[in-house]
């Protein structure tokens, strides 16, 4: 089993008067402690014209975080697929993996916020579909000789060769989505999934089994890695592991909200902040290892649980010291 931490978010609370340069070196000098502290990787994540400054260039700050580091695997969790320009998501993609020397995870989703949809001129209805052409253009731009793709939704040449080429030929691609056929697409034409936090184990059980099925019945080969994303914090204790995070982790999940309704949420109710205490896993180290080697138990030993431990406007300190602890404390324990 292996760990990671972000989502690096760089996000704004208002109780936060730092500019904006200081919170992305914030980013950097967490994520060179992460390779220290022997977590295996950190991760990043995109939404665009957010009040709070929500990190929208995921590639520069990829390749920012590739500068700092020399070993862990470094991510998008996720960057909004439909989004793009597809030449130039598969050329930055493919820098960001030169410079890291082949570390890089490309992972995607197909978004939800309405409004970045309508600024972007992306219809909201085309989404999956353009996320599961661009899936099959990048493997084309990264495939040596032309790009021999004719998308569905870019006019591109298909006798263009679109460089630069990864060394190995492909970046590596995870998706996101929890519904059946976001979960097939992935399984179907990339080399990972990821299992958004809402998710309780027996959940990310079923479509784990739906995955396994799906690639022994159409004999697809390959490495496929299980990605498994949960807020949490590495503590003395519960109830001061949550003081630590519950701010951040508060101020976050208000502004997902809003995101995927497309409204403003001024507050969580209390039943809402009860369920989503629940879901996160905060405590101990003992605590904190006793619950992700449950889901170790029931997914199997090679996933790859990316633990939320970024919170905004949270000490930097503190986020320093729980992810120390969780990468010296709580890994080995999973290894």
């Amino acid at each position: 089993m292996q760990l990671g931490t972000g989502l690096f978010t760089g996000q704004r609370r208002p109780d936060d008067e730092r500019t904006t340069s200081e919170r992305y070196d914030e980013i950097l000098d967490l994520t060179a402690h992460i390779e220290d502290v022997g977590i295996d990787s950190a991760w990043v994540s995109e939404h665009h014209f957010l009040e709070d400054e929500y990190l929208s260039g995921t590639l520069p700050t990829l390749g920012a975080m590739a500068a700092v580091t020399d070993e862990i695997e470094i991510g998008s969790c996720v960057a909004l697929g439909p989004l793009y320009d597809p030449i130039h998501l598969a050329e930055d993609a493919a820098t960001v993996d030169l410079l890291s020397g082949g570390r890089s995870t490309l992972g995607l989703a197909i978004g939800s916020h309405p409004t970045e949809f309508d600024v972007f001129g992306v219809p909201l209805e085309e989404r999956a579909d353009r996320l599961a052409d661009l899936v099959f253009f990048l493997d084309g731009a990264w495939s040596e000789g032309d790009l021999g793709y004719d998308s569905d939704f870019h006019d591109v040449p298909t006798d263009v060769s679109i460089t630069p080429k990864p060394d190995d030929g492909h970046v590596p691609l995870m998706l996101g989505g929890a519904a059946k056929p976001a979960v097939r697409r992935a399984a179907r034409t990339a080399e990972g999934w990821c299992a958004p936090s809402s998710l309780s184990i027996e959940d990310v059980r079923k479509r784990v089994e739906d995955i396994r099925n799906v690639r022994e019945a159409e004999d697809i080969d390959g490495d496929f890695t299980i990605y498994v994303l949960q807020h949490g914090w590495v503590g003395d204790s519960c109830e001061e592991a949550w003081e630590a995070m519950r701010d951040g982790y508060l101020f976050i999940q208000r502004r997902y909200a809003e995101i995927f309704s497309g409204e403003p949420v001024d507050s969580l109710d209390e039943e809402r902040i009860q369920e989503l205490k629940e879901q996160a896993i905060f405590g101990t180290p003992e605590q904190v290892t006793e619950e992700l080697d449950a889901y170790r138990e029931a997914l199997g030993d090679d996933i790859h649980f990316i633990f939320r431990t970024y919170h905004p406007g949270t000490d930097t300190e503190a986020m320093r010291e729980c992810m120390t602890r969780l990468g010296e404390e709580v890994a080995p324990q999973l290894r």
